[in-house]
């Protein structure tokens, strides 16, 4: 189920103009999980290849708070997501290695229903309209990284998929959404942070929205 909801996210990407093919190659490169190495065991037990730090905002009940997702390759090359919260695991999904790494897909659907949640607007629409933006020129912006000890170059590519959109007045603040993905090649998995905001309605409340995936630095001496 997993993989088929990825596959209808991706359904129709690759035919967007050239001028987004920049954007498109910078947010679901195949070969974003080069050069990890499999890790052997189940999918929700022992070491991941990847951790990720994920922190939810402006949202009520279980799906705000801290947690973690560990992404772990497994030797017949299928990828798995785990999310941890304390001392429980649920497993997010298993996919093909040739897709890339599928944090983005998860990413991209879990701030769908957070903000259809919230909005009571139509998830079909909200995602028809992230996958036309996902095909136009996005802002891309080279930032610069300390990670593991070291400055890497990056690029910072941003997305709002509602700014001319024709409901944008009945959207209210959710009009305002934006999808900020910090890319390179220097980092394991590719991405370093996924992040996505609305901010707050006028007077203070509700406040904004945030949903923000960080990769955890790895433990010194590990590979």
């Amino acid at each position: 189920m997993r993989v088929l909801l990825l596959l209808l996210f991706l359904l129709g990407l690759g035919q967007g103009p050239l001028a987004a093919a920049e954007t498109y190659e910078l947010l679901f490169p195949s070969r974003a999980l080069k050069g990890l190495e499999a890790v052997p065991g189940g999918s929700e037990g022992g070491e991941s290849t990847l951790v990720y730090d994920r922190v939810i905002s402006g949202v009520e009940g279980p799906a705000a708070g801290s947690f973690s997702i560990g992404l772990k390759i497994s030797p017949d090359d299928k990828v798995a997501l785990t999310l941890h919260q304390g001392a429980r695991a649920r497993g997010l999904g298993n996919y093909p290695a040739s897709v890339g790494n599928p944090l983005i897909m998860y990413f991209l659907e879990s701030v769908l229903a957070d903000i259809a949640a919230q909005s009571g607007g139509s998830p079909f629409y909200m995602r028809n309209r992230i996958k036309e933006a996902l095909l136009r020129d996005a802002q891309i912006v080279p930032k610069s990284l300390h990670y593991q000890s070291r400055d890497i170059a990056a690029r910072e590519v941003t997305i709002r998929p509602f700014v001319n959109d024709k409901a944008r007045e009945r959207m209210g603040r959710f009009s305002e959404l934006a999808l900020a993905v910090t890319v390179s090649e220097d980092i394991p998995g590719w991405y370093y942070s996924l992040v996505a905001t609305v901010p707050a309605a006028a007077g203070g409340a509700p406040a904004g929205y945030s949903n923000a995936i960080t990769l955890k630095a790895r433990e010194e001496g590990r590979p």
